[in-house]
């Protein structure tokens, strides 16, 4: 019995405490300016030449064309760019599918604390609504 208590208890905290979820454009919008949070577009070069990418956006592409990455090589450029485990980070892609496994990766597996996905991706979740995007250079 105290084990099946322990448990429930320990699975309760750790969705209480968990560190990476959705958030619609206008959460977007208040996080960047209330709480200074960084945006990471992880989608490839040609999708940001396409689309272009949402206004102080940092890209750092984590798939390649055939779904391969580089876990090191990311995320010494990612560290880079957030400098601490708290700082909150949002995460985009083109609708929302590669930034929750890059998500939930950085929040789960390295417990970075204030991990977040644009619900949609840049798709539907920001050009659908009519949403601006500045130019790839």
């Amino acid at each position: 019995m105290f084990k099946k208590l322990l448990l429930s208890a320990v699975v309760f905290v750790s969705i209480a405490n968990a560190s990476f979820r959705e958030v619609d454009e206008k959460e977007f919008a208040k996080m960047v300016k209330e709480d200074n949070a960084v945006i990471i577009d992880i989608r490839r070069i040609e999708e940001f030449k396409k689309y272009g990418i949402i206004k102080d956006a940092k890209t750092l592409t984590f798939f390649d064309g055939q779904g391969k990455y580089d876990i090191p090589a990311w995320m010494n450029k990612f560290v880079k760019i957030v400098k601490t485990k708290e700082q909150p980070v949002i995460l985009y892609c083109a609708h929302a599918n590669r930034s929750k496994v890059v998500g939930k990766f950085l929040s789960e597996q390295l417990k970075y604390k204030n991990v977040y996905d644009l619900k949609g991706g840049i798709n539907y979740g920001w050009l659908d609504k009519g949403l601006k995007t500045v130019e790839f250079k």
